[in-house]
């Protein structure tokens, strides 16, 4: 029988005890033993494998005391991993460390106050896991108390804020050994207090609690921590010259996060379905980790999951629909004329060039239109396909991955235009209907359709769904979309709703020039004709019936009346 796959598990131990099935990463640790760097901030897209790699360097490092005082020993999970072949020079570094281990992903609260008390609630966890600590009797009583009131919620601000710090010297002491720091998703309370309007506030509380225990700590070994972007501005990380950046540019770690094209295919064939792969490729391949190419392993898991279930399973946007890709729709929403142009050649599946930042921080989003492009690359939405330099700058070549981003930007898209289009005021477009002014009605719809973005390469459904979406904020007329009438049917019929209402018969083409325009227009009122739709109309009471031939050319639009 196959392995189950480990959908929902974050924990190394728990996916190896279960026998689940696990990609090998565990020569991440030969390579951070090889890199020795002190401080490593390791930013990749989130449901990259970040916290399942840093449980993984849990257990490999860690000294773990179970509560009544017995050490655990975690040797046995790596006996037939990559880790074991890497020789003795690594693996006698298995289980001699204390670690610090916090998570602040939890922190996504609505005010400071709760979010605050969510890392609290972190910070005091880790104090009750290394709770031994306490019986040793060679601690000082002045630390006894002090870790006491944070375990109990007495201690003072300043004994939060250096929580960490005062932790690892405990840790140290009692084992005579250097700590390892292992703190992940550390940018998820930055995040969420920005959207929230607290951010400086989380910030302050942020970097007393790095800057202790990362800072000229002669308890530290070394420290590794995760999030999506990399922050530096707001001074998270003032002076420490002892950190070292591994971003999705960076040749290090580049195979560590995500899974490998060897990965998938061999996980593919574990579940008999190789034949699967060049839709899971097309689907969710086309990252790039410094010069590796690299799939979307939350992604990757759930489509191979159902597919063994269902090999006619269609893939999906499981990594887009576990978050509100907000800063796609933010982008959607404040786009000027050329950002929408530039989000048309991105779903085309074209690229766009921008100054690189790598620096990028929440608090600059909104500084340039480029920050934001800038934040969409390194969460996970675009990738690298060129860059170049240009004097000083770096500029960026970047396209959309696959085929499960391009999804989230359509939908996004689709969802803005509904909302927007249901505010819009269409009074105007609806007299020039019943009027017969067809230059009005030309720029009304060439106007709306400017604000649009496309992404069917103006093709008649395009434009059927724009003009059909507008029309139906009208409270006068029900929109009819394909109605069968006489002798076929009809592109768009607008009826009144009053009693032997007026009605409107609008017939779309599409033009390859400008210069097809006011042939096509005219040849939609023949077809008007031939089919008959009239006919049908008056034969249900309608005393008014307007016929219009309408062609659009790109984001232009022109209509004939009959």
């Amino acid at each position: 029988m196959n392995k189950a796959l480990p959908i929902g598990y974050e924990d190394f131990r728990k996916i190896l005890n279960k026998n689940l099935y696990y990609v090998d990463k565990t020569e991440m640790i030969k390579e951070l033993l090889d890199d020795r760097g002190e401080v490593n901030l390791i930013t990749r897209p989130r449901r990259f494998g970040k916290t399942l790699n840093l449980s993984m360097l849990r257990r490999f490092f860690e000294i773990e005391i179970a509560e009544d005082g017995s050490v655990v020993s975690n040797s046995y999970l790596f006996e037939n991993l990559k880790i074991a072949s890497c020789g003795e020079a690594y693996m006698i570094h298995q289980g001699k460390y204390p670690i610090i281990s916090l998570s602040l992903k939890s922190a996504k609260q609505p005010n400071f106050e709760m979010a605050y008390e969510v890392l609290l609630n972190q910070i005091i966890s880790e104090y009750k896991r290394h709770y031994y600590l306490i019986k040793n009797e060679d601690m000082f009583e002045v630390d006894r108390r002090r870790y006491m009131d944070i375990v109990n919620r007495k201690g003072s601000a300043s004994d939060y804020a250096t929580a960490l710090a005062f932790l690892s010297e405990c840790l140290a002491k009692y084992h005579k050994k250097n700590v390892i720091v292992l703190i992940d998703e550390y940018d998820v309370p930055l995040e969420n207090a920005y959207f929230e309007g607290f951010y400086d506030e989380m910030i302050g509380f942020i970097r007393s609690l790095f800057e202790s225990v990362l800072k000229t700590n002669p308890y530290l070994e070394f420290a590794v921590i995760t999030g999506c972007l990399r922050i530096s501005k707001e001074s998270i990380f003032t002076g420490l010259n002892n950190l070292k950046i591994h971003s999705i540019k960076r040749m290090t770690y580049d195979d560590c996060f995500g899974f490998t094209e060897e990965e998938v295919k061999e996980m593919l064939a574990y579940y008999d379905l190789s034949d699967k792969f060049g839709e899971v490729q097309k689907w969710y391949d086309g990252y790039l980790f410094g010069n590796k190419e690299i799939y979307n392993p939350w992604s990757i898991i759930n489509y191979v999951d159902s597919a063994r279930l269902n090999r006619n399973a269609f893939p999906e946007a499981y990594w887009s629909n576990t978050s509100s890709n907000s800063i796609i729709k933010e982008l959607i929403e404040n786009a000027d004329r050329n950002t929408k142009k530039e989000i048309e050649d991105l779903i085309a599946g074209d690229c766009i060039e921008k100054p690189v930042h790598e620096e990028i921080t929440y608090a600059d989003i909104h500084a340039s239109q480029d920050n934001l492009w800038n934040f969409l690359y390194f969460t996970g939405y675009l990738r690298k396909c060129g860059e170049r330099q240009e004097g000083r700058n770096k500029l960026l070549e970047m396209k959309i991955p696959n085929e499960e981003i391009t999804f989230v930007f359509e939908q996004t898209v689709l969802n803005w235009f509904e909302s927007k289009i249901q505010d819009a005021d269409i009074t105007s477009l609806i007299t020039a209907f019943e009027s017969g002014e067809c230059e009005n009605i030309e720029q009304i719809i060439s106007t709306n359709l400017m604000d649009t973005i496309s992404f069917y390469d103006y093709a008649e459904n395009f434009y059927h769904g724009f003009l059909t979406g507008l029309l139906k904020s009208s409270n006068k007329y029900e929109i009819l979309s394909n109605r069968e009438s006489g002798l076929g049917r009809s592109d768009i019929l607008m009826k009144e709703y009053a009693f032997r209402g007026k009605a409107i018969l609008l017939e779309l083409k599409v033009a390859h020039t400008f210069a097809e325009m006011e042939g096509l227009c005219e040849k939609a009122l023949q077809q008007i004709e031939a089919k008959q739709y009239e006919t049908a109309l008056r034969a249900e009471g309608c005393r008014e019936v307007h016929k219009y031939g309408v062609c659009f050319y790109k984001k232009g639009c022109m209509v004939a009346g009959k």
